[in-house]
């Protein structure tokens, strides 16, 4: 039962000089190459030859890639928002909010016409356009409260209660007081184009 140490099966090694043979044989085709050959075929100069043509290109490679987030971004590509922006929550409300006419894009407008009001010198005028001011100011509040309000029950009918997430409301209430023309990400739809 004990086999001898010196006796050795034939067929295993001849089987097995045969692979290495075979695997010899359909080699790479060449030596590997010294660690000499591949650290001189990976040899980049430290500093480029013209350090100013190295730079400029620079610049330009990053104005390029600027410029194409900057795009990106202003059409609403997922790819280059920022993670406050980002999410199917986040389109819906960009999407309702741009679609509907919202007090607060107004403001803006009606706080610098108040400004131009203020600078006449007759007492009645500064007076009333601080009061239309602040009355603005309380009708922006009340549609902000409401937006929210119906936003929030509209984003737990479509994606469920549990899984809307935090700060729609105020993200909501930031882009409605902005005018339409300067939001960002640019408003995807029409007015009274509403999400489904």
């Amino acid at each position: 039962m004990t086999r001898n140490k010196t006796e050795i099966p034939t067929t295993t090694t001849s089987s097995s000089d045969a692979e290495t043979e075979a695997r010899i044989a359909a080699g790479k085709g060449r030596p590997t190459p010294t660690r000499k050959e591949r650290e001189a075929a990976n040899k980049r100069p430290l500093v480029p030859g013209d350090r100013k043509l190295a730079a400029k290109e620079a610049r330009a490679k990053m104005a390029e890639a600027r410029e194409k987030a900057r795009l990106g971004y202003a059409a609403g590509d997922e790819k280059f928002l920022p993670a406050r922006d980002r999410g199917p929550q986040k389109k819906y409300i960009r999407d309702f909010v741009d679609a509907r006419f919202n007090v607060g894009e107004f403001l803006i407008p009606v706080m610098f016409a108040v400004i131009l009001l203020t600078l006449i010198p007759v007492t009645e005028v500064q007076v009333y356009s601080m009061l239309v001011i602040w009355a603005f100011f309380l009708l922006a509040l009340i549609d902000v409260f409401l937006l929210g309000r119906s936003l929030r029950k509209r984003l737990a009918a479509k994606f469920g209660e549990s899984k809307v997430e935090r700060g729609v409301r105020w993200y909501a209430a930031m882009r409605s007081l902005q005018l339409r023309v300067l939001r960002l990400p640019k408003p995807q739809v029409k007015r009274r184009q509403y999400p489904e």
